[in-house]
């Protein structure tokens, strides 16, 4: 997991995820309520690879996934 804050301030927790069909994501878990949670799909094909590009990734490129973001359905 990563913390980062955006550059409105909004602090951020990161976390890699999977969904059903295989794919690795970067969650972005807000940092306070009223956010919603926002995900980006990573170019990583294992789990290792996902928490790895997490890991070395710095907070400009957080951000631009942040930027690339969609909210997370979570039904």
């Amino acid at each position: 997991m990563r913390t980062f804050t955006d550059r409105a301030g909004q602090a951020w927790e990161v976390v890699a995820g999977r969904e059903s069909w295989g794919a690795f994501f970067a969650i972005f878990v807000p940092g306070s309520a009223g956010r919603e949670l926002r995900q980006t799909q990573l170019a990583a094909g294992s789990w290792d690879d996902a928490e790895r590009e997490l890991d070395t990734m710095d907070e400009a490129g957080l951000q631009d996934l942040l930027e690339r973001s969609t909210m997370k359905n979570l039904g």
